[in-house]
């Protein structure tokens, strides 16, 4: 018996290989069906299923062309009603997989399809549960992010609290625990760096394991739920209905276009311009109008949470050899819609005699020096709850998650020097509002973290941080 847990840092996602003399399952695939399809092959296996725990809200699943290209079942949990050719397991039902089993227990909650896998051994022994978004390191999965239901976050929490109660919690203490997120993930609020972890001392450390009433653990996984991003809703569709093969989405966005070409594509679908490279030197030249999202951050996530429409048109500036990564990356958060890449870079687009913009930056001593010799404007786009921890005396609290809808709170006429953490976000968002008509913007450089070690400007008290989701 393999298991392997397949953890992509960006998403904060776990999917899953097993492999049993010559039979393979895989839980919670990724879009791309590649790391899998070479992890079987390299074993000898066939992949017999693929195991979905729940409808993802924020990421879209592989199922659909992992199933295709190998022929595997696809597996949900019961009351599951997807668009497409799959198996509804029965509660308790047993999935043999070579000389093992996969026992699905049905953990309603965090939606109602929710379930959770268990692994049996050769010696039919309980051995590891895969609990996808019911149960987390430290943390357990909010109730919220159901496709379509009637019933309220408080009635689905109702539902949590039953399966850990009833089928997770009675389990032994030395059955290994591989969730389907770590820290980072917005479908818990607690999350430990543990990627995985023993029942037992999950019984003893996680808050909504501890002895509680139904009401107080309502209140308590409810509690701190802020609207979750925008494409969360978008994306559980998908993975419900159906939705495109990625090969189709990269003979749509692997095109290599000339300025001229780019320009063109550009005006005529009404496109976005997403600008993937380094933060750093985005800032020193971009293309007028472009959006800076670099790929070498939380990138899909961002993505998501700021671009509203799936089937908005997408080009994209990227570093030569990493257009497939962009496309990828775009694809699995449901942006399947990208037209093509400017080819050479920005370096083309410079050396064609384009128009070039920039972005004004300080570094935090000449930030302190200016806020000691005037009053100066100062935009801090990290989340509310990181915003209460701690800030600079005076500044504004512009969260980038919730930019769309904020706009009215800023002032073309006014300057205003933005940062978030540590130089990121503030980047998309001095792009998002120079793309917009704000011409008085000047980036911090290093964030707040290097405002905060500098210790020459005066920071609110410091209250612990309640994370938002």
């Amino acid at each position: 018996m393999k298991v392997e847990q397949i953890y992509t840092g960006c998403l904060a996602e776990a999917a899953y290989y097993i492999e049993s003399n010559g039979e393979a399952a895989i839980i919670d695939p990724l879009r791309e069906t590649a790391p899998y399809l070479e992890r079987a092959k390299a074993d000898g296996a066939r992949i017999k299923y693929v195991l979905e725990t729940h409808f993802h809200a924020d990421f879209v699943s592989g199922h659909l062309d992992l199933a295709k290209k190998t022929g595997a079942t696809i597996v949900f949990g019961p009351t599951a009603q997807p668009n497409f050719k799959a198996h509804v397991a029965k509660d308790g039902e047993e999935l043999k997989l070579g000389k093992i089993r996969i026992k699905v227990l049905h953990t309603p909650g965090h939606t109602m399809e929710s379930s959770t896998y268990l692994l049996l051994d050769e010696n039919g022994k309980e051995y590891a549960i895969f609990t996808g978004d019911t149960l987390f390191m430290g943390d357990v999965g909010r109730p919220d992010l159901a496709v379509k239901t009637d019933l309220s976050r408080e009635d689905l929490a109702g539902h949590l609290y039953d399966s850990l109660r009833n089928k997770i919690m009675p389990l032994p203490d030395k059955v290994i625990v591989y969730p389907g997120h770590g820290a980072g993930s917005a479908c818990g609020k607690k999350m430990s760096k543990e990627t995985w972890g023993y029942l037992g001392d999950q019984k003893k450390t996680n808050y909504a394991l501890q002895p509680m009433s139904r009401e107080e653990f309502v209140k308590e996984v409810t509690e701190g739920l802020v609207e979750p991003p925008q494409y969360f809703p978008k994306n559980a569709v998908m993975n419900k209905m159906g939705y495109d093969s990625l090969d189709e989405v990269f003979d749509r966005g692997l095109h290599p276009l000339s300025v001229r070409a780019f320009k063109a594509a550009w005006a005529e679908e009404e496109a976005l311009v997403i600008d993937t490279r380094l933060q750093d030197v985005f800032a020193k030249g971009f293309i007028p109008g472009s959006i800076f999202i670099g790929i070498d951050d939380n990138f899909a996530m961002w993505v998501g949470a700021l671009i509203n429409d799936l089937q908005q048109p997408i080009l994209f500036v990227v570093e030569p050899g990493r257009e497939k990564e962009v496309i990828t990356r775009l694809s699995r958060v449901g942006y399947d819609n990208p037209i093509g890449y400017l080819e050479g870079s920005f370096e083309a687009w410079k050396n064609a005699g384009e128009e070039v913009d920039t972005i004004d930056e300080v570094t935090p001593e000449q930030l302190a020096k200016l806020y000691k010799d005037k009053s100066i404007n100062i935009l801090d786009v990290r989340k509310e709850s990181e915003y209460n921890a701690q800030h600079v005396v005076g500044a504004q609290n512009f969260p980038l998650d919730f930019i769309n809808k904020n706009m009215s709170e800023v002032n073309r006429d006014t300057k205003y020097y933005v940062h978030c953490a540590g130089g990121y976000r503030s980047m998309i968002a001095a792009s998002i509002l120079k793309s917009r008509g704000f011409d008085k913007l000047v980036n911090i450089q290093g964030g707040f973290k290097a405002l905060e070690e500098l210790k020459q400007l005066p920071l609110t008290e410091y209250h612990e941080q309640i994370t938002e989701l």
